[in-house]
């Protein structure tokens, strides 16, 4: 028993160091190695090995000529998978280390193309939105003969769109609270004069989602809430006609 015992033991402790050997030899690697392993990991979608692979070998080889194609490759991967904020950190690498004038020009176009990505719900996130209008507005100005010029202002009039209907919605939200001049002041932020706001169509939400987020208007609970005056706004418009003089 006592002889079993020992080897199992001798066994157990043969195979946790035969397994922990294969970490311990990933290391002191030539660039190539791991510039072919990224490209595997990114290959098979598995995106955060990708990410170490690339930290090995930004490591051990800070100047090889791999680590630009390495870095915009992750860029690219990381968009592909709708992970815009790790995209927009690897093309700020990319700019800072890399990339001479045009590439700069492409990087900065990706990222403004990244934050645009990441908004498949205008009414969620005001304050990238307007990040992304700043960015667009900016690469316009930097580049005005670029050949993705006509992509960001496209990018661009979109986002004005997504801004209207987020101030239309702040705006509605506040009506139903009883604060009519919150409500006068987003109605008032459309952001560009030359848009015809009255010919433009609200964008259909979905029935999945407007059973949970309402149609931007109102919402799924709105029969819930009394239709009173709110006792503690400050804006409260009176319109008593029997108001005793």
């Amino acid at each position: 028993m006592k002889l079993q015992l020992t080897f199992f033991l001798t066994l157990a402790t043969f195979l946790f160091f035969s397994g922990c050997s294969k970490e311990v030899d990933e290391y002191n690697k030539p660039a190539v190695y791991w510039y072919g392993k990224i490209i595997d990991s990114i290959s098979e979608g598995d995106i955060d090995k990708a990410d170490d692979y690339y930290s090995s070998l930004q490591g051990e080889h800070i100047g090889s000529p791999l680590l630009p194609e390495a870095t915009m490759m992750l860029a690219i991967a990381h968009m592909h998978y709708e992970e815009y904020l790790l995209t927009e950190h690897f093309l700020n690498e990319y700019v800072k280390r890399y990339a001479n004038r045009n590439e700069i020009e492409f990087a900065e176009f990706l990222k403004v193309k990244a934050k645009y990505m990441a908004l498949p719900n205008p009414r969620r996130d005001q304050v990238l939105i307007a990040d992304a209008i700043h960015d667009a507005k900016a690469f316009k100005k930097k580049y005005p003969n670029s050949m993705y010029y006509s992509l960001v202002d496209h990018m661009l009039t979109n986002l004005y769109l997504a801004d209207a209907v987020l101030n239309e919605t702040i705006a509605s939200l506040y009506e139903r609270i009883d604060k009519p001049k919150a409500a006068a002041f987003y109605r008032a932020k459309l952001p560009q004069k030359w848009i015809k706001w009255n010919e433009i169509e609200r964008a259909n939400t979905p029935w999945y989602k407007e059973i949970f987020e309402g149609d931007g208007t109102s919402s799924w609970y709105a029969f819930l809430i009394p239709d009173t005056q709110s006792v503690v706004s400050r804006n409260t418009v009176q319109n008593d006609t029997n108001e005793t003089k």
